[in-house]
């Protein structure tokens, strides 16, 4: 948890729409495109919300995660702006990669 945005994560309105989606969807999503069912501890934002209260209470800025996931790919997705990981070939999966870019563009 962001310290800086550390009282966002303690409100109540937090606190409930944090139970109701990990209810509603009990797997990590990341998990699941691998074809694995894991069961998400972490309600994680899809687009980093730094602060903005409308991205942060936004249910559809919301995905499921477990705790491996979060706190690995997708902090480096965040960071390098492109998803780790490889399909059984071994080509990049994000199609934001540049391998995958230069093979639409051809």
């Amino acid at each position: 948890m962001p310290g800086r945005w550390a009282h966002l994560y303690e409100t109540p309105r937090w606190r409930k729409m944090r139970a109701t989606h990990l209810h509603e969807h009990p797997a990590c999503v990341m998990c699941l495109e691998r074809g694995w069912d894991t069961r998400a501890t972490v309600v994680d934002h899809k687009q980093p919300h730094r602060g903005d209260t409308r991205l942060f209470f936004d249910p559809s800025n919301l995905q499921s995660l477990c705790k491996p996931h979060h706190d690995s790919n997708k902090q480096r997705e965040e960071r390098h702006g492109i998803a780790p990981g490889c399909d059984e070939d071994g080509n990049p999966i994000d199609p934001r990669h540049p391998w995958n870019q230069q093979r639409a563009g051809s």
